[in-house]
């Protein structure tokens, strides 16, 4: 019995001495004092000794060492506190994506500028004059591209600039294995209306704009998509905080100066319960925050597999010349049915005297394509290492909202167990954590959340992402749907390999099938390419073979 009695008395004289050292931190208010200076404050602001804390708007109204112009700055104070590691985080991420947008457009930029110059400068070491003379197609051909690559459809219709190229070539092409005839300037539009129809260049016009079209469409949607995440991040991260997160704010990290613990922090369940309702409206980002990131990673992989920009880019000039010289092994065919259907042409008066081959100045020979003599990169890197750094920041970057409340009530910020602030004392947190976006608010025990009014701008940015995955999904099969006049249909299924099936009219067309003109410049031929009609040309077979060699001359950049 005396033991017990002894015991009673230890316990009483233990609380009181705790209690007693608790209200004499409270009469002096010292430690309140040099941690209130701390914070740049003046230290004039605190009493030297605990006062009556009911004018108090947020803390515990009991014995207090702050006033009510000490708690007014103090929330402010905790506003700056809870929303500079979100700041700071939000701000990394938006680094983290500026950076990774400008290597991907440099990179693409280079890929198209280098591709440029290695056509430029293997023409002009080759045939001199003989190219810079009608240099301009191609200067115009790379020029149109890299508009489209930076405005898209709005600026250049890919499709008609591609048509107007193969068709700008076939002319000079004509006219160099058709020396012996003079071409009016109707005659050769006659030409250029059917080149599709006429085919001269093989299927490389076919493949190429497959897989240019497609290329391009991912590569201008995948750079889209990483100007669009800083954007929304830095708009997401400026929303201000409601009145009542402020308020939350100023209890969980500052009402425990008032009671005269400075070194008391809050308990993480709490701190998780005030974050979770500060940031209600940024956690409803999340779902189409990782529906857009996953739209991302896909196109991502398209770029690394069949709509490659770098493959298509890099050896464009050799596709080209593979069109050239299809063009030269079926000169006679594609003359045949030029002369079928838009006429026979006018011999040329300038041209009766007799010239042999070496008077033509030109003595090449083609050499094949070696892919070790060309340039692997560009912009001092690779598609394929750009694609997987990226892919890595962007697998890191989900969750992003959701998981802020836990990431900023982690470490030194928050006490571990029950030595905590629970908003009331030094105390176990009680409530329970609720869940994450604004429905879930409306049992939150810590911040006043009306979840009837979403924020606008966030809402409204969750409307742009939606957006821009729709684009990115379409991206990934090939199709461009953020341009202007709506969707491009002419793009083939993305599951397709590049260049691969037919979707143009003229594939099922016999290629031996004469066109025919409505509008035809001279008197049009209507027998078929077998008709005694076409016999005239065979008798120029001979001059048109012989000039081949004059027609390579222009463009074909396999020569060395």
């Amino acid at each position: 019995m005396k033991t017990l009695l002894v015991l009673c008395v230890v316990c009483t004289l233990v609380v009181f001495s705790v209690s007693m050292t608790a209200e004499q931190k409270l009469k002096n208010c010292n430690e309140v004092r040099a941690a209130y200076s701390s914070k740049g404050f003046n230290v004039n602001d605190v009493p030297n000794k605990g006062v009556n804390g009911a004018p108090l708007k947020v803390c515990p109204q009991g014995f207090s060492c702050c006033t009510v112009e000490m708690e007014e700055k103090l929330s402010q104070q905790s506003h700056t506190e809870i929303k500079a590691p979100v700041s700071r985080l939000s701000t990394n991420l938006q680094s983290t994506f500026r950076q990774r947008h400008d290597h991907f457009d440099k990179f693409f930029r280079e890929l198209l500028k280098n591709a440029e110059v290695s056509l430029h400068n293997m023409f002009v070491r080759t045939y001199g004059m003989m190219y810079v003379q009608n240099a301009e197609l191609f200067k115009n051909f790379f020029e149109a591209l890299t508009r489209y690559y930076v405005s898209g459809g709005a600026a250049v219709n890919l499709d008609s600039m591609l048509s107007d190229f193969w068709a700008d070539l076939l002319e000079r092409m004509f006219r160099l294995v058709n020396v012996q005839y003079d071409f009016s300037d109707a005659y050769m539009e006659c030409v250029s209306r059917h080149t599709e129809q006429l085919q001269p260049f093989g299927d490389v016009p076919r493949k190429l704009r497959i897989q240019l079209t497609r290329a391009f469409v991912a590569a201008r949607t995948f750079v889209r998509g990483l100007t669009l995440m800083p954007e929304v991040v830095n708009k997401v991260s400026m929303v201000s905080a409601s009145p009542s997160c402020v308020r939350a704010s100023m209890k969980m990290l500052y009402c425990p100066y008032c009671s005269g613990q400075v070194a008391l922090k809050p308990c993480q369940n709490y701190c998780l319960n005030v974050l979770r309702g500060c940031l209600a409206n940024q956690a409803d980002l999340d779902t189409e925050w990782n529906n857009f990131l996953d739209a991302m990673l896909s196109l991502a992989e398209r770029l690394e597999g069949p709509f490659n920009f770098e493959s298509v880019m890099d050896p464009i000039d050799v596709k080209i010349s593979e069109a050239i010289m299809n063009m030269q092994e079926n000169s006679m065919q594609v003359s045949q049915k030029v002369f079928q259907g838009c006429g026979q042409p006018k011999p040329n008066k300038a041209l009766r005297s007799k010239r042999s081959m070496k008077d033509t100045g030109f003595n090449g020979r083609f050499r094949p394509y070696s892919p070790d003599a060309r340039p692997t990169t560009a912009a001092g890197t690779s598609l394929d290492r750009l694609t997987t750094d990226v892919k890595k920041k962007l697998k890191h970057a989900k969750k992003f909202w959701s998981t802020l409340p836990e990431t900023v009530c982690a470490g030194e910020r928050i006490a571990p167990g029950d030595e905590c602030w629970n908003g009331t004392a030094k105390s176990r947190y009680e409530s329970v954590v609720i869940g994450n976006g604004l429905a879930n608010q409306v049992s939150n025990p810590d911040v006043d959340v009306d979840i009837t009014k979403p924020d606008i701008v966030i809402r409204s940015q969750i409307a742009v992402l939606k957006e821009m995955t729709s684009w990115l999904k379409a991206a990934h099969s090939g199709n461009d749907i953020s341009i202007e006049n709506g969707e491009d249909d002419d793009v083939g299924s993305g599951g397709e390999e590049s260049g691969s099936g037919c979707d143009s009219p003229s594939c099922n067309t016999d290629r031996d099938m004469y066109f025919s003109t409505t509008q035809s410049p001279v008197n049009p031929k209507i027998d078929s390419v077998g008709s005694p009609s076409a016999g005239g040309v065979a008798s120029q077979g001979s001059m048109a073979l012989a000039l081949c060699g004059l027609a390579l001359a222009l463009l074909a950049p396999h020569l060395r």
